[in-house]
């Protein structure tokens, strides 16, 4: 069987639960995964990012968050690793994190009026336990025409240069769209939590038994 598609047998009482890392830096996630109130660690990931010619929006976002777990599990092959990155496609090219705000008015004037497709991919890695698994959660958006006031107004309140196409649309972003089309309802802000649910399950983690009585 292939090891990367076995179901782990959860954690008899007398074992210890299996410790869970992130392996991001974004507070996004952070504060998704956090609605799970499982016990989790943080470590960066510590991976180049860039795009490779020719690559696809999604064939991206599903290699960087294979890598972003794999680095991690490589350093700590004890623990459930969770790796995700997002991609924002526009006409076939694109869009990541702008990081400046002329970056990011760029962007948002190539998404209006425009439908977009957010790739949000998702790996859970355990070396210890043979298990590597990925999936994603594609969103499609569609941003109503912004006329260049409301794109400057939107970006000096939230200034989400650290957001692919620099729509966070968990806040004032919403305000920016028509309409969003996704089965997973958190995938749009960085972490589709079904889809980590059902991977946590595969690789052997309990998470309604694991969880705690307070968010974390």
């Amino acid at each position: 069987m292939d090891p990367t598609r076995r179901r782990m047998a959860a954690p008899t009482a007398s074992e210890p639960p299996p410790r869970i890392v992130l392996a991001s830096t974004s507070r996004y996630r952070r504060e998704l995964l956090a609605r799970l109130r499982l016990p989790f660690d943080v470590v960066a990931p510590e991976v180049d990012e860039s795009p490779r010619a020719g690559e696809a929006p999604a064939a991206l976002a599903d290699r960087l968050a294979l890598a972003k777990a794999r680095a991690v599990a490589a350093r700590h092959p004890e623990a459930v690793v969770i790796g995700s990155d997002q991609v924002c496609e526009v006409d076939g090219a694109a869009l990541g994190k702008p990081g400046t705000h002329q970056r990011a008015v760029a962007q948002l004037r190539r998404l209006s009026g425009r439908s977009a497709v957010f790739h949000t991919a998702l790996a859970v890695v355990c070396h210890a336990r043979g298990f590597e698994r990925h999936d994603a959660a594609p969103v499609r958006v569609q941003f109503r025409a912004l006329a260049d006031d409301e794109i400057e107004r939107y970006l000096l309140l939230e200034q989400p240069y650290d957001c692919a196409g620099a729509a966070k649309c968990e806040t004032l972003g919403i305000a920016l769209l028509d309409a969003i089309d996704s089965d997973d309802p958190t995938a749009l802000v960085g972490l589709p939590l079904i889809r980590t649910a059902r991977l946590l399950r595969a690789a052997g983690v309990d998470v309604l038994r694991l969880a705690h009585g307070q968010a974390a």
